[in-house]
């Protein structure tokens, strides 16, 4: 079997930024619209929202966001993204290309040597033709691509095809690339998720290599893991069933289409399971929590994430322990862990251990072991 290294990391973050006091002031508005009609209806007034229980309740401060158009207008409350013609790049393959392509400098390589690109990604844009082809082509890579998609475990789902497939010599240099624009299909009406997601693209480049060379400032790939159990608790019911089971297929509604979640349930079951997989998968690896440097954790909820590292280490953890990019970019899905990566890995010394752990829909939850060169 062949070693596997992350030769090369991208990430586009959107410049436009929408913070939780404007994002409250329009969801209010909404909800003031709603109650004058629900009164006269004789329903419950749907309760309103604060800045201070956002950051309360997830850690999120502000989100970036593909396109900030649309989202705050209390008549539309969705970004205002403008359909593209067959023949033109995708608005997804875009996003995806731009962290790819940075993932390629990075590594300092000919992008024609890529002979594998995976678009890893909780909200694919499409079926098909495959975003992972069309992120191919633009960025200029070969062999072949596809799509997998796992919720917020994508990313992670993604290493572990790519790093398995390397090692065992199918291919050779391999992209996980993973475009979230997640806000595009939020339900800024909901209460309860309409605040979490922010936008993102991330891209990891994985190369092959037969020798025992060390590339100084790179990570090895040491192992990956997957797990999984099905819950509804984090759901999406958007898909191209949606037209036949309608009476009228011309008029679908979208209003129990978008992404929807039961959040206690979710922070109990998640936590649980996530600290047993993180602590089982270190010892299979000889490894305790203590051992590893540094933790980049699945950035979804602030609390959540101190309580999987306190019950995994027995006490708390600081920032440099497991640093958060949570309360500035919101929860970007299978992005977040990818970006905190990118961003909080540079101070690493050789011989240091790291460990990607994402978590969410499915359930999922996947990780990656490295080790800086």
């Amino acid at each position: 079997m062949k070693r596997v290294i992350i030769s090369g990391t991208g990430v586009t973050i959107p410049q436009a930024v929408i913070g939780n006091e404007e994002l409250v002031e329009s969801y209010n508005a909404f909800v003031e619209r709603e109650n004058v009609e629900r009164a006269g209806q004789g329903l419950e007034p749907l309760p309103s929202s604060s800045a201070k229980f956002i950051e309360h309740a997830s850690g999120i401060r502000q989100r970036h966001v593909h396109t900030s158009d649309g989202i705050l207008d209390i008549d539309r409350m969705a970004p205002r993204i403008p359909a593209r013609g067959d023949d033109d790049l995708s608005v997804l393959a875009e996003f995806g290309a731009s962290a790819a392509a940075a993932a390629i400098e990075d590594a300092g390589i000919d992008p024609a040597s890529v002979d594998l690109v995976i678009c890893a990604s909780s909200h694919l844009q499409r079926m098909y033709p495959a975003i992972g082809i069309e992120i191919q082509k633009a960025v200029g890579a070969q062999g072949a691509a596809f799509d997998l998609s796992l919720g917020c475990s994508s990313a992670a789902g993604g290493l572990h095809v790519a790093f398995n497939l390397l090692r065992a010599g199918a291919h050779r240099r391999a992209l996980v690339v993973t475009p979230e624009l997640i806000t595009a299909h939020l339900n800024f009406r909901d209460r309860q998720t309409h605040f979490i997601f922010g936008d993102a693209a991330t891209a990891l480049l994985l190369e092959a290599v037969d020798d025992d060379r060390e590339v100084a400032g790179r990570f090895e790939l040491v192992d990956t893991r997957n797990w999984t159990q099905f819950s509804n608790n984090i759901r999406s019911n958007f898909g191209y069933l949606n037209r036949a089971a309608e009476d009228d297929p011309s008029r679908v509604s979208m209003d129990d289409k978008l992404i929807k979640q039961q959040g206690n349930k979710v922070f109990k079951d998640v936590t649980v399971a996530s600290h047993r997989f993180i602590v089982d998968f270190l010892a299979d690896h000889g490894h305790t929590p203590h051992t590893i440097r540094r933790f980049w954790l699945h950035q979804a909820n602030g609390r959540m994430n101190a309580m999987i590292l306190k019950l995994a280490f027995g006490e708390e953890v600081g920032q440099d322990r497991a640093p958060m990019v949570l309360d500035e970019l919101g929860n970007t899905a299978a992005a977040g862990a990818v970006v905190a990566m990118h961003r909080h890995h540079k101070d690493m010394k050789p011989g240091e251990f790291g460990l990607v752990c994402t978590y969410g829909a499915g359930y999922s939850i996947g990780g990656a072991l490295v080790r800086m060169m």
